[in-house]
């Protein structure tokens, strides 16, 4: 597996991302997920909004599932990393967060993007060729 294909985002909760429990509200692990996607994409040297105005075309989420299993909390110093899975007809991610401070994995989730072509915003069946090479697919 290519070293493109992974890519691990050191994070620590902060106070706002909590709701009135103390524990992280459900939506800011979509937010964690993000950070780790980019990171996976940057790392690939890949910059999705500059692709986005040179080649015309976007990549929104037409899929995401989260599993929760043990809750972050207020200053948790946490791991959340991306995991290539697919890159040919759509680009699949998984996600694990895993707490540092115990190595308990507290979320599970993933992803799936597809490529949409501007301004007619068609839908393509397949990644573009750079984008598979960048990530070594």
């Amino acid at each position: 597996m290519s070293q493109n294909r992974n890519f691990q985002a050191r994070l620590k909760v902060p106070f706002h991302d909590l709701d009135p429990l103390n524990v992280v509200w459900h939506g800011n692990y979509l937010k964690y997920f993000d950070i780790a996607r980019f990171g996976l994409f940057s790392a690939a040297g890949i910059d999705l909004y500059r692709y986005s105005l040179e080649k015309n075309y976007i990549f929104p989420l037409t899929k995401t599932s989260t599993k929760f299993i043990s809750p972050l909390r207020h200053n948790d110093e946490f791991i959340c990393k991306a995991t290539l899975l697919e890159a040919t007809v759509k680009i699949v991610m998984g996600f694990e967060i895993r707490r540092v401070m115990d190595g308990a994995v507290c979320t599970k989730g993933s992803s799936d993007q597809v490529a949409v072509k501007l301004p007619q915003m068609e839908i393509m069946f397949e990644i573009p060729g750079d984008i598979r090479e960048a990530f070594g697919v």
